[in-house]
């Protein structure tokens, strides 16, 4: 990552927490971050709300409409696989905004960016082991579980004509975007972590804390 620029070297200090919703990456990240006196970095957060005003100026560079895409034609108007291509194509972008906020950091330890749009082929070119990254997705049986006990993921948050047709995309469209995902991390031989329910998020961060050993400090004792 020579050429990436890091002015404050906090790019090659991160362990990246990529995968699919719905596979605890927040609690996992800030269980690990906990434990060993980390800073965290929360994609979605930042996304949903810091990012705002870099996508709106993002669309009007390129003559796009200006205001969030319509519900409707979100949700409705396309089928899962063109609703997980657009994504896909987005993500890059995202992940620029991504590094500006973590290049104003200044770390001397290591800290944790997790997110969904962390992808393993944007992760890639910026760390100098894959160990430096895990994914995390949700086995079938979990996700199911998911959208039977969480109601924000029982349906899409806007007013549709359709909103079973919606739901049943949106959750096809994360399915790909998963799939997506474990793919990019074997082709960088990236770790893959199924989160089934069974184990709890304690286990999965004693797991992803594993993968992250070479660079975590240790630990406090207990107690």
């Amino acid at each position: 990552m020579s050429d990436i620029w890091d002015p404050h070297g906090s790019l090659r200090r991160m362990l990246w927490i990529g995968g699919a919703q719905w596979a605890g990456k927040t609690t996992v990240s800030d269980l690990v971050a906990d434990r060993h006196g980390l800073n965290a970095y929360h994609y979605d957060y930042h996304d949903s709300r810091g990012h705002q005003d870099r996508r709106v100026a993002r669309r009007l560079a390129h003559g796009e409409p200006v205001t969030d895409p319509d519900a409707e034609d979100v949700w409705v108007n396309h089928g899962p696989e063109a609703m997980a291509a657009q994504v896909l194509a987005d993500f890059p972008a995202r992940f620029e905004w991504v590094l500006d906020d973590l290049r104003a950091w200044f770390t001397s330890r290591p800290a944790i960016a997790e997110g969904w749009g962390l992808r393993p082929e944007l992760v890639a070119p910026l760390i100098d082991s894959p160990r430096r990254m895990v994914v995390l997705v949700p086995t079938e049986e979990f996700r199911q579980h998911h959208l039977r006990t969480l109601p924000r993921a029982l349906a899409v948050e806007a007013t549709v004509s359709d909103p079973a047709l919606a739901q049943a995309n949106r959750i096809e469209r994360d399915r790909l975007i998963a799939d997506d995902a474990v793919r990019g991390a074997r082709r960088h031989g990236v770790r893959v972590i199924e989160v089934d329910g069974v184990r709890d998020a304690t286990a999965v961060a004693a797991e992803v804390a594993d993968v992250f050993a070479p660079w975590l400090p240790v630990p406090p004792p207990v107690g």
